[in-house]
């Protein structure tokens, strides 16, 4: 058997994340009126011949590329509504990286492209992944400002748009998926033959009606992290059936950012008009009963909605919101880790029934 991507070549990071978009000027407001980014580059024919802006926030960068007209942007956002098409993952070697995975079963969809010369030079291909949604292979000689994004199509962004007046967050931590039933599995080994990542973590759940399977994959250094969750098959729909109609098809279900202070960053989220999901009391009643003392107040952590787990290597903070899609699919999730390196798998039976609660509050 010929050897796994990862075994060649080592995934760094996550690059970026790129959604595609009906309104990039509204989309754009949004995130940074509401989640504190920052417009810093801007597009006006990108790699797609499509307008795209630039966002960025601590080491997280968020691409908005707008669908026009007809064809395939136009197609997906019909499917999706805005959503992630690009999760853009940072290599040391581009054309390595596409050859073997192309070679290893990846289905491509562009191949390499340089951008740039010298210090500001980018190297980008990409292939498919789950659903609708690709990653792209970046290689960069410099991780510079906006005008380095992709040298000779990004221009910096110095007006137009409003300056955050708060930045919760200062990273990335994960990303989550939703996938159709009977498809978890074969992007477990997409992930772990293709791309050499392996499983971190494995979570099964069930409630009275409904439930789901769920494994995390990770790379190597951990810095690229995608918990992947199906519908279980017995049982009546659940939370990720009702994504996966929303949405049309497997897709991004959440983003995870990390906080250093999450306490402040859900009252400034709260203050901008955005609700999370409410965890019940009986949830903080046994908290330390089944994680031990905790060095927290556990009456304001319940006041913040805020669920904690712990695994061996400290506490995790984690809340997620109510959707604010139109189609209530994709939310978000604000992460304080404590050295804790897990999800909260402990948490997953209590945000699976707060999402149903939500769920079975829609018309």
């Amino acid at each position: 058997m010929p050897p796994c991507l990862g075994e060649r070549m080592y995934f760094r990071e996550v690059d970026h994340v790129e959604m595609w978009v009906e309104d990039t000027g509204a989309a754009a407001l949004f995130y940074v009126g509401t989640f504190g980014f920052h417009v810093v580059g801007r597009a006006e024919a990108g790699p797609e011949g499509r307008r795209s802006l630039l966002l960025q926030q601590g080491h997280l960068r968020l691409v908005l590329t707008e669908a026009s007209g007809e064809g395939p942007s136009a197609d997906f956002v019909r499917r999706h509504g805005d959503a992630v098409r690009d999760i853009a993952l940072r290599v040391t070697d581009v054309e390595a990286a596409f050859r073997d995975a192309v070679r290893l079963g990846a289905r491509p969809v562009s191949g390499p492209e340089v951008y740039g010369d010298g210090a500001a030079r980018v190297t980008r291909a990409t292939v498919a992944a789950m659903g609708d949604v690709v990653h792209s292979f970046i290689q960069r000689e410099s991780r510079g400002g906006p005008e380095d994004f992709l040298p000779g199509v990004y221009q910096p962004v110095t007006e137009g748009f409003p300056l955050p007046s708060f930045e919760p967050f200062t990273a990335l931590d994960h990303l989550a998926i939703a996938l159709e039933p009977g498809q978890l599995e074969p992007m477990v080994r997409f992930y772990r033959d293709v791309f050499g990542f392996h499983e971190s973590h494995e979570e099964n759940v069930r409630t009275g009606e409904s439930g789901m399977n769920s494994k995390v994959m990770q790379n190597d250094n951990g810095r690229i992290c995608f918990p992947m969750m199906e519908p279980a098959r017995a049982g009546k729909p659940g939370q990720i059936d009702d994504f996966l109609a929303r949405h049309g098809g497997a897709g991004v279900q959440h983003f995870a950012m990390l906080s250093h202070d999450i306490e402040a960053a859900i009252r400034a989220l709260r203050s901008r008009g955005v609700d999370f999901l409410d965890i019940p009391p009986s949830y903080y009643e046994v908290l330390e009963e089944r994680l031990g003392r905790l060095d927290l107040d556990v009456a304001r952590t319940r006041d913040y909605g805020i669920l904690v787990d712990r695994d061996a290597w400290g506490l995790l903070l984690q809340a997620f919101t109510r959707s604010m899609h139109s189609r209530r699919t994709l939310f978000f999730e604000v992460i304080q880790r404590k050295d804790a390196r897990g999800f909260g798998g402990a948490n997953i039976r209590a945000l699976f029934e707060a999402v149903e609660r939500e769920q079975a509050r829609r018309p």
